[in-house]
């Protein structure tokens, strides 16, 4: 493959520990960093400061959706730089708006707050559930267990996973979480203060578990029922990973209740469709939405939109000109080079390659699991696996390293489970490549 950015020149000995010094002394420790240093990256490639190149199937934890370094990116940023970086949400900004209409109509009739991340655009959502239920002295929202939401207060709280809490209690008040896909758990979860629920299509932190039909359009019901809000977490499943704009379009385009397949319709108006029979009151998104620059947003079905007014919800740097032309880009990538389709179609083949693997290779894999490419490999408990057992590294963390060894990210998820989020516009070869270094890794263990 032609390198669009060259390999480094030879570099000092010591840069590698230069770099981990420099964190060691200055960085607040907050992340298990892996002992890697990368200087620069090519379409679906990292390099580290030693010139070794690695397939990167983690893309920043689902962010870089067109891969490092893609030129339309960095023409944007180029672009809108030299005309306008940064004014306050005091003023009205041409990209902002059209972002804000892009979004809308790939999901339907409604409104788009913009901030910088994806805990910030739960938080919003956590604030629009308060300001709908306050009259009536309702705040709490029901989340899943397993679900991940964000690092803030709320964040944590909302999220079903013990491990994020523990240090920093008391927790904020107002969450409670119900089993994942059981919709009974959910009816029978539902108490006078409940305002809202709030779910990922695909949970990613929590294992690459996608939700059923049955149980979104069964949520749609129940919250309707019940005046209810429901929230769609679309931070990291969302932004065509699985072959639709948003997660729950394409796990419902199955249903004959559901989305109607996108193949009926174009990338350009599949979105007039998306939300004919389903919708959610509010759907949070981020990390792809700006390929790697910062940015966040939260979209507010129509009946609700105008219910954070002035004065209830702000954000300094949010939905600056330079955040909006980069997501604009993003979005006018993705659409000319049919990135969904691709997404759709590669993520099949992948999640083919992965239940091949688990066949083949049973002491080792589990399973494949997920949709479009939001992907998971599934280990076999770390005890059944002698070259893991000694460790007290997880299986998943344990995997992860050796691909490092041999050229490729991936990104753990919990104890068993390895996952792939690549770039959109991954190449077939380099899936193959991939596969074949799994597999590399697999055998060795085998």
């Amino acid at each position: 493959m032609k390198e669009i950015v060259p390999s480094p020149p030879p570099l000092v000995h010591n840069q590698f520990e230069s770099v981990r010094e420099l964190f060691s002394k200055n960085v607040v420790p907050s992340y298990g960093r892996f002992d890697l240093v990368f200087s620069h990256g090519s379409g679906s490639y990292l390099f580290d400061v030693a010139g070794k190149r690695y397939l990167d199937l983690g893309a920043g934890i689902a962010v870089c959706c067109l891969g490092h370094a893609h030129p339309a990116i960095t023409e944007a940023l180029v672009e809108q730089s030299r005309k306008l970086i940064h004014v306050s949400n005091l003023y009205f900004t041409e990209p902002q708006g059209r972002l804000a209409a892009e979004l809308v109509k790939r999901i339907g009739a409604g409104k788009c707050f913009f901030a910088n991340s994806g805990a910030e655009a739960n938080e919003g959502l956590f604030k629009l559930a308060r300001k709908f239920g306050h009259d009536e002295g309702r705040f709490e929202i029901l989340t899943a267990t397993n679900s991940f939401h964000g690092r803030t207060l709320a964040g944590i709280a909302a999220t079903g996973q013990d491990k994020v809490k523990k240090g920093f209690e008391p927790a904020t008040p107002g969450f409670r979480h119900i089993p994942f896909n059981d919709l009974a758990a959910a009816r029978n979860a539902i108490s006078p203060a409940t305002v809202a629920i709030l779910m990922e299509g695909v949970q990613g932190e929590g294992g690459v578990t996608p939700a059923t039909p049955e149980y979104l359009l069964g949520l749609r019901a129940l919250c309707d029922e019940k005046k209810l809000l429901l929230f769609m977490d679309g931070v990291q499943c969302g932004h065509y990973r699985t072959g639709r704009f948003q997660s729950w379009q394409r796990i419902l385009e199955q249903s004959a209740a559901g989305v109607p397949p996108a193949e009926q319709t174009s990338s350009q108006n599949c979105q007039q469709d998306a939300g004919s029979t389903f919708l959610p009151d509010g759907v949070s998104m981020a990390k792809s939405l700006g390929g790697g620059f910062p940015i966040g947003a939260f979209w507010v079905r129509a009946p609700y939109a105008d219910l954070l007014g002035p004065g209830t919800h702000a954000s300094t740097f949010g939905g600056t000109p330079l955040a909006c032309a980069v997501a604009l880009k993003v979005l006018e990538v993705i659409e000319r080079e049919r990135l969904d389709e691709q997404a759709r179609k590669l993520g099949e083949w992948f999640k083919r390659e992965l239940e091949h693997l688990a066949a083949t290779y049973p002491r080792v894999v589990k399973r494949g699991r997920g949709l479009g490419l939001i992907l998971g490999l599934e280990l076999a408990e770390k005890e059944k696996i002698p070259a893991f057992a000694a460790s007290n590294k997880t299986a998943a963390l344990q995997f992860v390293n050796r691909l490092h060894e041999i050229g490729v990210l991936t990104i753990p998820a919990g104890t068993q489970i390895v996952r792939l989020l690549p770039p959109l516009n991954l190449k077939p070869q380099e899936a193959g490549e991939g596969i074949a270094k799994i597999e590399e890794v697999i055998k060795s263990l085998a």
